[in-house]
């Protein structure tokens, strides 16, 4: 059977939000394990064609060069491509843009060199989810999403056979994906981004990681069952006040852990007068996603979120701040080919 030779390829991803990790303590032989929400804005949307040169034109294109440059050395490709950055997510806003900007990339290759990779394959060879498998789900999957961490080293001898698990799955680069749900379509995600503050990212996140005091076993483990009994069980239910509690539970041990790295609970202090205002107005879901400084707000339907983005717009003036209204992406990335 011939292969189809695709003229362009368009790939079509979103942005991610990051909700919180809940275990960083590492002690039964896996670290991290976050939960996630795939939106239906902003989004990124680049077109591909093959070339004998590597050309990149449109938004973030250095960025993107250096992608498509990386990967198609490590593919040994007898070619190249031209790509066009159509839209983009904004950088360093907590929001996925690396990760989403190196999937859409190498689907493009992919589709147009008829090398069938997975997502994960192209996650490993861009080196993209090493602590968070949230924005590979979203790419392929979408909806909300929880991943089961990384692969750590056990230290306890009481979990001494984790050991070998730990060696046989040290290799797998990504997280596995180990609960995934439709998001109410009526809810809506109120997203407040702030253009003056960007996000704790790069070999800056990596000193984070690395400076930052031990996790407590007693706090993972809670984290854990808070994820377990009541994110989870709130999505089959549709409960927004059960899984708000759950998320703020997250965002406020998490956010307080990571704050010696960013200034606070929250990267932003602007965002963070927003989120303290939207508590004492008794928001039940909220906060900041992934390093900030983007915050945001879960809410029942679209009136309500037109009403409090009003009501906020009022009250925060700040140029720096800016909103919009989305809704949940419950079906990944679109790849169109012709």
């Amino acid at each position: 059977m011939s292969l189809v030779n695709f003229t362009e390829v368009t790939v079509k991803s979103t942005a991610r939000l990051h909700m919180g990790f809940f275990d960083l303590h590492g002690g039964l032989g896996r670290k991290f394990g976050s939960i996630g929400l795939s939106l239906t804005e902003p989004s990124l949307e680049l077109s591909a064609v093959r070339s004998g040169n590597l050309c990149v034109s449109g938004f973030v294109s250095n960025r993107a060069e250096e992608i498509a440059r990386g990967l198609m050395a490590k593919l040994d490709l007898a070619g190249a491509v031209s790509l066009d950055i159509k839209q983009t997510i904004p950088e360093h806003a907590g929001m996925g843009s690396g990760t989403q900007l190196a999937l859409t990339i190498g689907t493009a290759i992919s589709q147009l060199y008829h090398l069938n990779l997975s997502t994960v394959q192209i996650a490993e060879l861009t080196g993209r989810g090493s602590r968070s498998g949230i924005g590979i789900a979203a790419f392929d999957q979408g909806g909300l999403l929880i991943d089961g961490g990384r692969a750590s080293p056990v230290t306890s001898s009481h979990l001494g056979q984790v050991r070998s698990s730990h060696r046989a799955m040290s290799s797998l680069r990504v997280p596995p994906l180990i609960a995934r749900y439709n998001f109410p379509m009526d809810w809506r995600i109120l997203l407040i981004l702030d253009s003056h503050q960007p996000g704790t990212h790069g070999d800056e996140e990596l000193v984070a990681f690395k400076t930052l005091p031990a996790f407590s076993e007693s706090l993972a483990a809670h984290l854990c069952r808070n994820v377990l009994m009541q994110a989870m069980p709130a999505m089959v239910e549709k409960d927004l006040t059960a899984f708000g509690c759950s998320i703020r539970e997250l965002q406020m041990h998490i956010g307080d852990y990571f704050a010696p790295a960013q200034g606070g609970r929250y990267a932003s202090k602007s965002v963070e007068a927003v989120l303290h205002y939207l508590e004492t107005l008794g928001v039940v879901c909220y906060g900041q996603s992934s390093w900030g400084p983007t915050g945001f707000a879960v809410f029942a339907s679209e009136e309500l979120a037109q009403k409090y983005m009003l009501q906020l717009k009022m009250k925060f003036t700040e140029p720096n701040l800016t909103w919009k209204i989305c809704s949940a992406n419950n079906k990944g990335a679109e790849v169109l080919t012709a």
